[in-house]
Parts: C-alpha cells; structure tokens; sequence
C-alpha cells in the first residue's frame, strides 16, 4: 500500500487496490430535523474544492459528497472549485475587511464570490500540502471576508498517513479569525489511494459519518441563518 504523509500523490491509484485507511468518527445524532418556521427548509451549501493540483484527487471526494448531500435533502448545492478561474495571489492593498462591496476583485472570480456570498454553510474539500492546506485555498479565503462571517464551515480532508487532519487545524484557525464557526466533526480519509474505488471509499460507514456531518452543519446553518436574519452579526469589520 503506497503511503504519502504530508503530500498529495498522484490519483493512478486512487481508483483501486485493497481497502486502506479509516474514517474519522462523529457523533451520531438524531434524525429528526427541526423546522425554521417563516424561513425555507433548506439552507445553501457551497462545498469547496480546495485543490488545483494536476492530477487532484479532489473533484472525485467533492463529487461523492454531493451525491451525500443530495441525499440528505437538507441544502440547496453549488460547487466552488478555484481550478475553474484565475486565482490570483498577489491582493489589493485594502483589505477587503475594509473594502467591502468596492473590493477590486477579478471579474473572473464574480461567480465564486457570488456562490460564497449566497451560502449558508460551506464544506471546505482539502488534501494536506506539507503538513498544511494548498495555497489555492488561502488564495480563495484571503479573497474574501465577509461571507463567511456568522456561517459554519464543515471539513472533508484526505492525505496519508493523517488523512489531512493537519490541513484541517490549520483551516481552523484561519476560519475562526474571519468569524466563521468550525464545525468540529468532519470526515477525515487518511491513505486515500488505496481507500476509494470507482469515485467512492470503501469504507461501508462513510454514508453514515457523512450524514452524520450533514445533520450537524444543516443544525448550524439554520441557527445561524435565523440569527443573522433577527439581528446583525456583532462583529466582521
């Protein structure tokens, strides 16, 4: 079984050989799902794609959890992958914190913007890059301030031997800073290469823990959709 710590191998493997690796366990919760009277049910979810490497992996898990989702029922998706735009790194000098609505974005990044700004929640997709998330990611998340301010973020991480929990915690900490609210469970798929085939893992409970994921970011996506709806957020700028 190959074994790539702290990196993102090529995918030639990714669709086959022996089962490896495990899921990161969450806590199962109830099923019944609360209703946001004088709102809709269903909240929006942007699943991010965090990588642009050539030859990534992640299209395939973000492909995957979109079918989860759309089985959960609870959101209304877009998909962001930063691989579809130009993505620059160098920034304006005012930060967009203070820029607001003038921010001088690119006018290729119109429709990325417009997809974060409308979401309700977010699921960040993301290998581990040298023990950290890819560049790509903090391009797509220095971008931007307010949208993600007072709205939950999910992680689903993949790597070697730590499944992307590095990239995970360091994602952490920046999210928290814009006033984002981490959700603490995620899936985690550590050896991936050698753990998915056909575009899905073969770990039998990676529905279950994905559901579970979802029941929990639907929670914080209508909690927080319904407070930011009764009064501004006290913070963000």
């Amino acid at each position: 079984m190959r074994r790539a710590y702290g990196s993102e191998p090529a995918t030639g493997g990714a669709q086959g050989g022996p089962v490896g690796g495990s899921l990161r366990p969450v806590w199962p919760m109830s099923r019944q799902r609360p209703r946001v009277y004088g709102m809709s049910d269903n909240s929006r979810l942007a699943v991010i794609v965090g990588s642009v490497r050539e030859g990534r992996f992640g299209p395939v898990v973000a492909a995957w959890l979109a079918d989860q989702v759309r089985a959960h029922g609870g959101f209304d998706l877009d998909v962001v992958d930063p691989a579809e735009v130009d993505l620059p790194l160098a920034l304006p000098a005012a930060p967009p914190k203070f820029a607001g609505d003038d921010y001088p974005r690119p006018a290729g990044l119109r429709d990325i913007t417009r997809k974060l700004a409308r979401a309700d929640a977010f699921v960040i997709v993301t290998p581990e890059y040298n023990h950290s998330y890819p560049a790509s990611l903090k391009a797509l998340i220095d971008w931007h301030f307010t949208q993600w301010t007072a709205k939950p973020v999910a992680f689903v991480s993949y790597g070697g031997a730590a499944g992307g929990r590095h990239a995970v915690l360091h994602l952490e900490n920046v999210l928290t800073e814009l006033h984002a609210v981490t959700i603490r469970d995620g899936l985690a798929f550590p050896n991936y290469f050698a753990a998915w085939q056909d575009g899905a893992p073969l770990d039998a409970d990676a529905t279950g823990y994905a559901k579970t994921l979802l029941e929990q970011l639907a929670w914080w996506a209508r909690a927080l959709r319904t407070a930011r709806a009764a009064e501004p957020y006290p913070g963000g700028s």
